[in-house]
């Protein structure tokens, strides 16, 4: 099944010297249960993909479909409620609030969504615990490692059971036994929760995991991988 559509996407960003097409004409869908990896040399339009994706930018034109939802006909407050409701963020540098600890920065997004308090405590206790953290519930960021404060990130990102989750270089600033930790605590909940996570990466141990790989070049797709899904 299609989670998500581009058709003929474009993103040109306009200087007074040059026009810059950041993204070239890419046309994808995603489906239900893809763990994928955009890769691509700096200043490939992986990052602006990601972002368009994410309704955190607009396409120059073309089409981003979710779910039978077209993007660009929704209003800036309709794009905000969309955003909230079926997609994860997950960032390079964490995004958690320093004065919330790992529970409460989970809850942050259930919070806005109005979630009964019963069933807020459940399921944030329940990603904390899938994530590994499950003793560091009271800890604020500070008091984390970097893979911890990520981990926290994924709990996050998961928490209102998004339909996929959007993954900008999330291993970058960690080290090597925490990005691998992460990346098998991401690749074990898309296995068992059949939950999309798209990655726009330089890291090749991103791509080693990855099920599918699309690489950019010039905001163009010059090859997309797949690698195959596990049963």
């Amino acid at each position: 099944m299609k989670v998500i559509e581009l058709k003929n996407v474009n993103k040109i960003y306009n200087s007074s010297e040059v026009k810059v097409h950041a993204v070239n004409d890419v046309t994808l869908d995603f489906t239900e249960a893809e763990f994928a990896a955009i890769v691509g040399p700096s200043g490939s339009g992986k990052t602006t993909l990601l972002n368009m994706i994410g309704g955190l930018d607009q396409p120059t034109s073309g089409d981003i479909i979710i779910g039978g939802t077209n993007l660009s006909a929704l209003r800036s407050s309709q794009l905000i409620d969309f955003r909230l409701h079926h997609i994860g963020f997950v960032f390079q540098s964490y995004n958690l609030i320093p004065v919330l600890t790992a529970k409460e920065n989970v809850e942050f997004i259930m919070n806005l969504q109005k979630w009964p308090e019963k069933e807020k405590n459940e399921r944030t206790l329940e990603l904390l615990n899938a994530v590994g953290l499950g003793d560091r519930i009271n800890s604020r960021p500070g008091k984390l490692s970097g893979g911890q404060q990520q981990r926290v990130a994924v709990a996050r990102a998961l928490a209102s059971r998004p339909k996929f989750v959007l993954a900008d270089e999330p291993t970058a600033n960690l080290d090597s036994k925490s990005a691998t930790t992460l990346l098998e605590i991401m690749e074990k909940l898309n296995h068992e929760s059949k939950i999309t996570f798209i990655f726009s990466t330089h890291d090749p141990r991103v791509v080693k995991m990855a099920h599918r790989v699309i690489t950019l070049e010039d905001g163009k797709v010059i090859s997309d991988d797949i690698k195959g899904m596990p049963a």
